[in-house]
């Protein structure tokens, strides 16, 4: 008989509870064919309690030993509370990232829009001196001839 440990849904409706049991594989969640009910899971508790996830780790242990499957949620489950080890992350794949050549231009655009802001810039704040220059000569000049009379 092939064993797996997974969910069996209890609880009100809107308010799901679950227990983590071992059960035959080829039985529907909730049949009430369980060999053992070795842990709970409360998904209205949150995430930080304690009361969200209770295993019973020496049983889990037992029965995983006898060769049951976790499920993928109670494999969570068993690698948070340290039981097993956490499956790896695949990587993935950069085929939502644009072509090499298009990543160039695209730089190349923000680079010659780069050194157009600079000239910009650049242009602008030597307009401003020129424009305080002008505005300081005839006030200087004003001055001079005041102290001249």
């Amino acid at each position: 008989m092939a064993t797996v440990i997974r969910l069996a849904r209890y609880g009100a409706k809107k308010r799901p509870y679950y227990h983590i049991v071992v059960t035959d594989s080829r039985a529907a969640r909730n049949s009430g064919n369980v060999l053992e009910v070795v842990g709970k899971y409360d998904p209205m508790q949150p995430r930080d309690s304690e009361k969200r996830v209770v295993l019973k780790a020496d049983e889990v242990k037992a029965w995983m030993a006898k060769g049951a499957k976790p499920s993928d949620r109670v494999y969570k489950f068993l690698a948070n509370a340290g039981l097993v080890e956490k499956k790896a992350i695949p990587v993935q794949t950069k085929k939502h990232l644009q072509s090499e050549k298009t990543q160039m231009r695209i730089k190349d655009k923000a680079d010659r829009l780069a050194k157009i802001a600079e000239e910009k810039a650049a242009a602008e704040a030597a307009a401003k001196a020129a424009a305080e220059a002008e505005a300081a000569a005839p006030a200087e000049e004003a001055s001079a001839e005041a102290v001249a009379e």
